[in-house]
């Protein structure tokens, strides 16, 4: 059996002072790919464009065909709200920027 991957906690924007432990390859990856393209003013950019972007930069050995990146990108998406390091546009649809 093969070991377990080394995890982390992270949290969500949504449920303040909650965290919940995710694959620490698979979230870094997904966040070092998000920070890379996202925008550093609002009005930012739509999560679709935002997924569009991100593909090309995942790892095939972690995102197979961008296998579940939409959810790694929401689960990045809310812990980096969380700290602060990502805004949201305040009205529909979802856009999204550095802080």
């Amino acid at each position: 059996m093969a070991g377990k991957s080394e995890r982390i906690a992270i949290e969500n924007v949504l449920q303040p002072g909650k965290t919940y432990p995710v694959d620490a390859a698979k979230f870094n990856a997904m966040r070092e790919a998000v920070l890379a393209v996202l925008p550093d003013a609002a009005p930012g950019v739509t999560v679709p464009k935002l997924k569009e972007a991100v593909l090309p930069r995942l790892p095939e050995s972690l995102f197979p065909g961008g296998d579940k990146a939409g959810w790694w990108i929401k689960a990045v998406q809310l812990d980096l709200e969380a700290k602060g390091v990502v805004a949201r546009a305040p009205s529909a649809p979802v856009r999204l920027h550095r802080t």
